[in-house]
């Protein structure tokens, strides 16, 4: 078995980040809090598809190409992304048509095949008594309620802790773009230094740092054969730290390990 790098020392400079003020952590959803990216971009490579022969292109996309163009960002942001790249028009309406049409169908199959990690829940009940947890993600609001569902989390991170890009700014935007991290952070009231970003993929790394917030790289859902060139990546993008999973997060922010409750003896 592969040693484990050790959280401490797997970031740039080698040395302990100062995160004594973080207060709130704010969390990525998709391939971070669950297994979301590979069921989400294989139910969306069709619509995807669709939308590229409705904007007169042979091209077609197997669901890894898929994933490694669009990873981290949302639908919307990829379609305006391909109309451009084709010289196309996409109007306002028809945007948002295929917007909905890709949300309904990721939507769908995410809440039927997600399920509960117990190894997520257990590290962000225990990060969670120490610090205030938080959702900042480009997916849609009605996207992540399907996927909160599913995995068991919305009693660890409720509606009103969610933060979309897609639905919760007046214009709706996607990571790389940092305005979902500085619309939480307004809206929280905090400052960049009080709050840690958590985030598994390049762009939202870049997101978060271009807000100003101290982020950590995480690689619990990365396949093993992709984690090297993802950890360079995120150190790359500015992260202050790249951990292998959710306990080594615990780790390195010193959260409590001990059980939440206790049972009371008869």
């Amino acid at each position: 078995m592969p040693q484990r790098p050790d959280p401490e020392l797997d970031r740039a400079d080698h040395e302990a980040p100062d995160l004594s003020a973080v207060r709130t952590l704010l969390l990525d959803a998709d391939g971070n809090l669950f297994a979301s990216e590979e069921p989400a971009f294989a139910a969306s490579t069709g619509v995807t598809n669709d939308l590229l022969e409705e904007l007169g292109s042979d091209q077609r996309w197997a669901a890894a190409d898929l994933q490694a163009a669009a990873l981290g960002r949302n639908f919307r942001s990829l379609a305006l992304d391909l109309a451009a790249e084709l010289g196309a028009r996409l109007e306002d309406d028809d945007l948002e048509r295929w917007v909905a049409r890709e949300q309904e169908v990721v939507t769908s199959h995410l809440a039927a095949t997600l399920r509960p990690d117990p190894l997520v829940t257990r590290a962000l009940e225990r990060l969670g008594r120490d610090r205030e947890l938080a959702v900042v993600s480009s997916s849609a609001l009605g996207r992540l309620a399907a996927c909160f569902t599913a995995a068991e989390l919305d009693d660890l991170l409720p509606a009103a802790a969610r933060f979309s890009a897609q639905d919760s700014l007046p214009t709706p935007t996607s990571k790389p773009d940092p305005a979902v991290y500085l619309h939480a952070l307004e809206r929280l009231g905090l400052d960049a230094h009080e709050a840690l970003a958590v985030e598994d993929a390049v762009s939202g790394a870049r997101s978060a740092v271009a807000a100003g917030i101290p982020t950590v790289g995480n690689l619990v859902f990365v396949p093993e054969a992709e984690r090297a060139e993802r950890r360079a990546a995120l150190l790359d993008a500015g992260a202050v730290a790249v951990v292998e999973d959710w306990d080594d997060l615990v780790e390195l922010l010193g959260s409590p390990s001990r059980p939440a409750t206790q049972e009371v003896p008869a």
